[in-house]
């Protein structure tokens, strides 16, 4: 069966930056289980995966631009203290949900702290990365019409509600 819209796919995958470092792996775990045409992954692996069967390997680079976007200086803010209040004790990498540029909610990360000044960063921790995959299709079946209609996996290595 080929890896098309509507299908769960299961895949063993290791992630590294262009300097080698893994980011991200199942090694050692349950492959990651995703509904493919969904967003469930993103968009440069998923395009490369399609049409791929059980048993194929294959390595992928993936550009920014399909991957978590370039960065962008537009989501680095510096606030006052004072905006995070109820937080006792900030730190350097906590991350807060905010009101993005548009409206929307995003997540944003401490990156520095002056005194009562605090630097957030509204980025993906990957923005402006090339990702770089090696992959293993380990199975492709019938998505069922829950999981189509809910846009993601149920069960063994996917959502369980």
């Amino acid at each position: 069966m080929l890896i098309a819209a509507n299908k769960a796919v299961s895949i063993d995958y290791t992630l590294t930056n262009d300097a080698g470092e893994v980011i991200d792996s199942s090694a050692g775990g349950a492959p990651l289980v995703y509904l493919h045409g969904a967003g469930n992954i993103i968009l440069g692996l998923e395009k490369a995966l399609e049409g791929k069967q059980a048993g194929d390997e294959l390595s992928v680079a993936v550009e920014p631009e399909d991957a978590y976007g370039e960065y962008s200086a537009e989501l680095v803010a510096t606030l006052d203290r004072a905006m995070f209040e109820g937080v006792d004790q900030l730190e350097v990498g906590m991350q807060f949900h905010a009101s993005g540029p548009d409206g929307s909610m995003q997540i944003v990360t401490i990156r520095d702290i002056d005194g009562d000044d605090v630097t957030v960063d509204g980025n993906h921790p990957l923005a402006g990365q090339r990702l770089n995959f090696k992959v293993k299709v380990v199975n492709v079946r019938d998505a069922n019409s829950e999981e189509i209609a809910h846009g993601h996996i149920h069960g063994e290595g996917g959502h369980h509600h």
